[in-house]
């Protein structure tokens, strides 16, 4: 029986002895970042910046739009107003007004030659004629504002009333030489 006693002492005395030291915390370092990750990152970063800023850069075709674009306090109809404003940072580039709402524009190049702005993540168009211009949502297929004019397309659109454009399906007219 002490044999078996003594037995029992040893096998808990040393988790009698555990449970009275102090419980040590277990504190797991950060790992800092090496010099190559960090370095990694930084290029990264860079790298995304620079596409970013090769994205925002206009050929020089835009460029050429933009600066035919007219800009300031447009009336349209209904009493509506269109604020068009170069941003100065980014030659090109437009914020537009109507209302509560805000675009972020930048000309796109068209085949008729019509000025035309566009903010691709809203889906914001801004068309300029040379007697009016119009603000849609492409994605919604509303129009936001029409018959906006600027002091130079109300004299086009004023001179298109009296001598009205002719129709591409009237006649041609027929020239008489000798």
């Amino acid at each position: 029986m002490k044999k078996l006693l003594a037995s029992v002492f040893l096998l808990v005395l040393p988790f009698a002895l555990m449970a009275q030291e102090p419980a040590k915390k277990i504190v797991k370092k950060a790992k800092q970042p090496t010099a190559s990750r960090v370095e990694a990152k930084s290029t990264a970063n860079q790298i995304a910046a620079g596409v970013m800023a090769a994205e925002a850069a206009l050929s020089p075709a835009e460029l050429a739009i933009a600066e035919r674009v007219y800009q300031g306090k447009l009336p349209c109809e209904l009493g509506a107003f269109v604020t068009l404003t170069a941003d100065e940072k980014s030659p090109g580039y437009f914020d537009v007004h109507i209302k509560q709402q805000k675009y972020r524009m930048f000309p796109v190049v068209t085949s008729t030659g019509a000025i035309r702005l566009e903010d691709q993540k809203v889906g914001a168009v801004w068309l300029q004629l040379a007697n009016k211009s119009m603000l849609m949502n492409q994605k919604l297929g509303q129009r936001l504002a029409d018959e906006c004019m600027s002091p130079d397309q109300a004299v086009v659109a004023q001179g298109l009333i009296k001598n009205p454009a002719p129709s591409i399906l009237d006649a041609p007219a027929v020239i008489i030489t000798k």
